[in-house]
């Protein structure tokens, strides 16, 4: 069995004192839930300890842990509700969704467990399907969980368009009111969350939405948060704000989110959203440190989902817009990252760090141009 410590939560965490026995006990039946033939893979093994301990404080070595069944691991868990159970199963779901691929046997024993801790969830059906190869029907699967629902019945004054959308990745068409007000933002004063989102889009070349190429209303909101969590826009930013904004939604829909984004930069198992693009080049988890980021993001976001309540792509950020970003953080209950997520280069929104190799050739050519013109 692994060796645990006591709780050792970091600052802005949102532990509250969890049993080491229970803990390990959870993190013995997702590691036999989730273990191919030959065992934990190691980004597998890394990737949910980083979580175990950013969740709970609790250090858990997933290497070599005892087996624990799937009615032992229900008894563990009875006195929980269905939402952590339910939480359990996707920690299971995304230690399948970093193999490539899927054993088969190991998404039939997800169902298993799940099915035994009383969670009837589409998440586990999704990864069935990966290990089956049936990659469109996961993807087509994936959106109805966690997306088109959800978008249709949004309303779309709070997004600032009056165009209808059926998907939060396309979007419906030029709109020069939309991408009016959006560059309306350039005259908020410097520091205001409006501003500072502008600023992100200036400098890295982005399209507005409403303009030409740029985003969907709904997938806009997204960038409000990249400014309010203060993560980067290159790849692994993308996985870090959507780790994020997945866990803060009170709704474990939000999982949608993570598991669209492993399955774009991480496996490859969905070639494109209609906005983001497949890129596979780099395996971004397994990156040095990415598993803290993550681990960390997801802290993040259970502590504003129990502070906040809200999903935050249902946040009004246009009437906030004006206000600095500290104190919309502050409303929204953001914590700080952790320091061991900023020492595994967890990038600002702002830092070179956080932009790709386009995103920092364009802010260079921008900033040339704006020296020659002085």
């Amino acid at each position: 069995m692994g060796a645990t410590t006591g709780p050792t939560p970091g600052p802005g965490s949102s532990v509250e004192g969890h049993d080491p026995t229970e803990v390990v006990l959870v993190a013995r039946g997702i590691a036999t839930a989730v273990a191919p033939a030959d065992g934990l893979t190691e980004v597998q093994a890394a990737l949910l300890q980083a979580i175990a301990s950013a969740l709970t404080g609790v250090e858990v070595d997933y290497r070599g842990l005892e087996p624990l069944g799937p009615d032992e691991l229900a008894a563990v868990l009875e006195r929980r509700d269905l939402a952590y159970r339910q939480r359990i199963v996707h920690h299971m779901v995304l230690g399948e969704l970093v193999l490539r691929p899927i054993p088969i046997e190991v998404a039939a024993r997800v169902a298993t467990y799940a099915e035994a801790l009383g969670v009837d969830d589409r998440f586990v059906r999704i990864a069935r399907r990966y290990a089956q190869g049936a990659f469109g029907l996961a993807w087509m699967d994936l959106r109805r969980s966690g997306f088109v629902e959800q978008v249709r019945q949004l309303d779309m004054g709070l997004l600032r368009s009056s165009r209808t959308l059926s998907d939060p990745f396309v979007a419906p068409g030029p709109d020069s009111e939309l991408e009016g007000t959006w560059a309306g933002f350039c005259e908020l004063p410097p520091g205001s969350l409006g501003r500072s989102v502008w600023e992100m889009y200036q400098s890295r070349g982005f399209a507005l939405p409403g303009a030409v190429g740029g985003p969907s209303a709904y997938l806009a909101q997204h960038d409000f948060v990249h400014v309010l969590a203060d993560y980067g826009t290159n790849l692994k930013g993308e996985l870090e704000v959507f780790a994020f904004i997945g866990r803060c939604d009170p709704d474990p829909k939000g999982f949608a989110w993570l598991a669209t984004l492993v399955g774009l930069f991480e496996t490859g198992y969905i070639a494109d959203t209609g906005f983001f693009e497949r890129d596979v080049r780099e395996r971004h988890i397994r990156a040095e440190g990415m598993q803290y980021r993550i681990a960390d993001a997801i802290r993040r976001g259970k502590a504003v989902c129990e502070r906040y309540c809200t999903d935050l792509f249902e946040v009004d950020y246009h009437a906030l817009s004006e206000l600095p970003v500290d104190e919309v953080r502050t409303q929204l209950r953001i914590p700080s990252k952790s320091p061991q997520a900023l020492t595994s280069g967890s990038a600002g929104v702002f830092e070179r760090g956080g932009l790709s190799e386009l995103q920092c050739r364009i802010a260079d050519e921008r900033a040339h141009r704006e020296g020659a013109a002085r």
